[in-house]
C-alpha cells in the first residue's frame, strides 16, 4: 500500500500527533531494528489499525518501578499517547484506577477471553525462597501470578533488569531467592529488556515489531533483541578513541576526567556490556545523557553478572582487546595539545569506517571462486 493510500486522519485525531510526526518515528523505529523502508508504512498501519491492538497483562514483582516510569516519561513525540494507543492496557499494577478484587477479576477475564492473544509484561524480579512469601498481590505470590499469566500469553517480555536476570535483589546473599522471569518460566521464550532503567524506545520496537509481524524479532542467547543489544557499549562510545590512545580519567574530577577521557580506569563496564545507550541515550534531549555521557561509569546495568555483582571500582572484562599501558601519564604530557572529545570521536569514527571497509572487501574476495581472478 502506497502511503498516499492511508487515511491517517483518525490516527492524527487519536495520538494527537501530525501524520508527519507519526510517519518519522515509525521510519526511526524501523531504521533501529534494521528492516527496510517499507517496514516504517507497516508498522504505521499496525499502529492505526485498533483491532490489531494485543491487550497486555503487566505483572510488577520486586522493583522501584523505575521502568515503567522511564516508559511514561519518554518524550519521542508523544510516545507516552502512542504507547497506551499501540497496545490495550488491560492490567497493570501501577496505573490501573480500579483496586482490589475488581481489577484481579479484570486480570483473569482478560486472560481467558483472549487465550494465545494477550502480551504479558514483567516487571521486576520473583521471589523463590519461602515458597515466594516475600511477594504477594491479592493474596497470590508472584510465582504463582507470573506461572498462570505466562500459560497463554502470546509472547512475555521481561522489562527491566530485576525481571530479566534478578537485578539488584538478586545479588548476593540474596536472602528472597530473587530470579528473573526467564529464570522462573524456564522453557518458554521470554525477550529480555534489560537496564537500571531500561530505555524505553528498546520495548517500543520490540512492541512495534510484535504487533506488526505478529511476532518477536530476532534475540540473543539472553533473550534480549539483537536490534538493540547487538553491540557492545564500548564499541559505539564516543571515548573509545581515547580507551584505544591510552587516555584515562585515574580518579574523579582530575584532569582526564575533566577532559572527557576514558573512564576505563575508574571502573566502566562498558567493554563487556552489551546496550545501545551511547547512540540512543536517554530522554531524548542529546547532548551525553547517559552515564558515560555526564562523566559515569557504566556498570553494567542490562548485563547480569556485571551490574549489581561486581564491585564499581573493579576493572572490565575487555571483550575485545586490553588497554595498552606503554603510554605515559596524563602529567607527563601537559606541554601537548590536549585532544578533545569531539576530535577523538571524529577520529574513532574514520578508523571505524576504514576497518569496516577492509572487512567487506576481504570478505567480497572470500567469496570469489577460486579460479585465479
Amino acid at each position: 500500500m502506497a502511503e498516499s493510500d492511508f487515511d491517517f486522519s483518525a490516527v492524527e485525531k487519536r495520538l494527537g500527533v501530525s501524520r508527519r510526526t507519526f510517519l518519522k518515528f515509525c521510519s526511526g523505529v524501523a531504521a533501529s531494528l534494521g528492516l527496510p523502508s517499507g517496514a516504517a508504512m507497516a508498522m504505521a498501519e499496525a499502529v492505526a489499525d485498533p483491532k490489531r491492538r494485543p491487550p497486555v497483562i503487566w505483572l510488577h514483582g520486586q522493583e522501584c518501578t523505575g521502568p515503567s516510569e522511564s516508559l511514561l516519561r519518554s518524550e519521542q513525540p508523544s510516545l507516552e499517547h502512542l504507547i497506551l494507543d499501540l497496545i490495550s492496557l488491560d492490567y497493570h499494577q501501577t496505573l490501573d484506577t480500579g483496586a482490589g478484587h475488581q481489577v484481579e477479576d479484570i486480570k483473569k477475564q482478560v486472560m481467558k477471553e483472549n487465550q494465545g492473544k494477550y502480551l504479558l509484561v514483567v516487571e521486576g524480579a520473583i521471589p523463590m525462597a519461602n515458597d515466594g512469601i516475600f511477594c504477594k498481590i491479592g493474596g497470590e505470590t508472584m510465582v504463582e501470578i507470573t506461572h498462570e499469566a505466562a500459560e497463554h500469553a502470546a509472547a512475555i517480555v521481561a522489562f527491566g533488569s530485576c525481571a530479566s536476570w534478578g537485578g539488584v535483589q538478586s545479588a548476593a546473599p540474596n536472602p528472597t531467592g530473587a530470579v528473573g522471569a526467564p529464570q522462573l518460566l524456564e522453557g518458554k521464550t521470554v525477550v529480555t529488556i534489560p537496564g537500571c532503567p531500561p530505555n524505553p524506545a528498546n520495548f517500543i520496537g520490540t512492541v512495534l515489531y510484535f504487533v506488526t509481524y505478529g511476532k518477536l524479532p530476532p534475540i540473543d542467547e539472553k533473550g534480549r533483541p539483537k536490534w538493540a543489544y547487538g553491540r557492545l557499549i564500548h564499541e559505539n562510545c564516543y571515548r573509545r578513541p581515547h580507551f584505544d590512545a591510552g587516555r584515562f580519567a585515574l580518579e574523579f574530577g582530575d584532569e582526564g576526567h575533566r577532559k572527557g577521557y576514558c573512564l576505563y580506569k575508574l571502573g566502566c563496564k562498558g567493554p563487556e556490556t552489551y546496550n545501545n545507550c551511547p547512540s540512543l541515550e536517554f530522554n531524548n534531549v542529546g547532548g551525553g545523557v547517559w552515564p558515560v555521557g555526564v562523566g559515569h561509569p557504566c556498570f553494567g546495568c542490562s548485563e547480569g553478572g556485571v551490574g549489581f555483582s561486581k564491585p564499581l571500582f573493579s576493572l572490565a572484562d575487555v571483550k575485545t582487546h586490553t588497554p595498552p599501558n606503554m603510554f605515559p601519564s596524563i602529567d607527563d604530557r601537559e606541554g601537548n595539545t590536549p585532544v578533545s572529545t569531539s576530535a577523538a570521536a571524529i577520529a574513532g569514527a574514520a578508523v571505524g569506517l576504514a576497518v569496516g571497509a577492509t572487512a567487506m572487501a576481504s570478505k567480497k574476495l572470500d567469496k570469489k571462486e577460486p579460479d585465479g581472478e
